[in-house]
């Protein structure tokens, strides 16, 4: 097979770089259940008519074509590009098995076709929660969803990544302030001031006033709007100083200022209020979330979500939901990238590796790695019966810390090949050290 050529946007770990996504899952995983969070797959496929009916992520959605297909397909599909609509559609498929509200998690590929740049891929791995009710769904897990998160970068803490923060903002404070002012085509609004840390606020007004219908005076008010942010709920004397009013600007603000004071309360400084924050997709209809990265917030939001009261509903019933996802590909891009932060203490499980003195004497030393292997200890056995030099670089390079060196005359023989102590052994007793049993992940600062 010629070497195919390198495809930008699809990352691929090294093995050493896989045990610390590995662990960066572990740690997601652990906190999603420690809040009550059940773990759902959902198919990598959905119908376009699902995937491009949200928001302007349509121009980015991967289709898939049948190879050998007869004629054009009916009903085409898609890759997923987030883990929220689909996880709308299977609430819909399986609702009459499922508990409400519904808390779930997915860890996930998902796909863009957007341009590949500094933490943004085409195929990314995603950690979503999301909490679903049937008919209705309190307002307090609008409150419990960030901070979830917050006890996530908490945990990540222990690996070195940098200290988090959420901003907030209610898209019906946005509509409404949007329809206070006169403006009907909401949808643009919101998604031109989306775009304010992309573009900036010249071009921002300019969209403004090009696709939204807005004149100058309710652009600069739009823009005035966004620039406001606060720790606590005096946002809101902010916003009134505006002087916008509508009843969903007055709703979107109670919804907030609620949010903040909660989300405070249980865990000071966890939220902020930043009201530029909009999110592009159009299904979310009440707070929205963003996470930065203290001194990286140049990578952009690491994990974001927002309420949506309508992505899933029938003729006949509707399943509110809130959720927020965590993009691990883009925070590995921190963690093991140019600048590297961390390091695996080796690049395989294997804490053992058993050296074979001669083919023949293969058998013995399976049995070996087979009596390890029972007692929970990742084992290797040498793929040739080289001199026991080659052998012990074998396992050097691999970053194997223990050579076992069988005998039927004098028995089985173990060596820390990192300070060349070598001590008997039975493979019924033996065992490493906790700390070198498994590959461990260590920051970079403290090797």
């Amino acid at each position: 097979m010629s070497k195919a050529a390198k495809l930008s946007g699809f990352p691929e770990w090294l093995p050493q770089d896989r045990i610390i996504e590995e662990r960066v899952l572990d740690l997601l995983k652990h906190t999603f259940e420690l809040n009550g969070f059940a773990a759902v797959n959902v198919r990598a496929v959905e119908p376009l008519s699902i995937l491009a009916k949200d928001g302007e992520i349509d121009k980015e959605i991967f289709t898939l074509g049948r190879l050998h297909s007869e004629g054009k397909e009916r009903n085409p599909l898609g890759l997923h590009f987030d883990l929220t609509v689909p996880t709308a559609r299977y609430v819909l498929e399986n609702a009459g098995h499922l508990n409400f509200p519904f808390k779930r998690y997915s860890i996930q590929p998902v796909w863009r076709g957007e341009r590949p740049q500094d933490g943004r891929f085409r195929e990314f791995i995603q950690a979503d929660i999301d909490v679903i009710g049937d008919e209705v769904l309190a307002d307090h897990f609008e409150v419990e969803i960030p901070l979830v998160m917050v006890q996530a970068f908490d945990a990540l803490r222990e690996l070195g990544v940098p200290e988090a923060g959420i901003v907030a903002n209610n898209r019906k404070l946005l509509e409404g302030f949007a329809r206070g002012l006169g403006l009907d085509d909401v949808t643009s609004v919101l998604r031109a001031i989306d775009k304010l840390d992309k573009i900036g606020p010249e071009k921002v007004e300019e969209l403004l006033i090009e696709t939204a219908g807005a004149d100058q005076t309710q652009a600069k008010q739009c823009l005035r709007l966004a620039e406001i942010e606060s720790g606590t709920s005096a946002f809101a004397e902010d916003v009134i100083a505006l002087g916008v009013e509508h009843p969903l600007l007055n709703e979107g603000i109670a919804t907030l200022v609620a949010l903040l004071d909660s989300a405070n309360r249980l865990h000071p400084g966890a939220v902020k209020a930043q009201l530029k924050i909009a999110r592009g997709l159009d299904y979310y209809t009440g707070t929205v979330y963003e996470t930065f990265l203290k001194g990286h917030e140049s990578l952009g939001s690491v994990a974001s979500g927002g309420r949506y009261d309508a992505l899933a509903k029938t003729d006949k019933k509707v399943y509110p939901g809130v959720g927020m996802s965590l993009g691990v590909s883009r925070l590995m891009s921190r963690l093991v990238g140019a600048n590297r932060a961390l390091t695996a203490t080796r690049g395989v499980p294997t804490a053992v590796l058993v050296a074979v003195t001669a083919e023949d004497q293969r058998p013995e030393a399976d049995q070996i790695a087979t009596a390890l292997r029972r007692r929970g200890i990742p084992v290797d056995v040498s793929p040739s019966a080289d001199k026991f030099g080659k052998q012990i670089r074998f396992a050097e390079r691999r970053g194997i810390p223990f050579v076992w060196f069988p005998s039927a005359e004098t028995g089985s023989e173990v060596k820390d090949i990192r300070t060349g102590e070598q001590v008997s052994a039975d493979p019924d007793l033996w065992a490493p050290p906790e700390e070198d049993i498994w590959p461990r992940v260590l920051r970079v600062d403290a090797e």
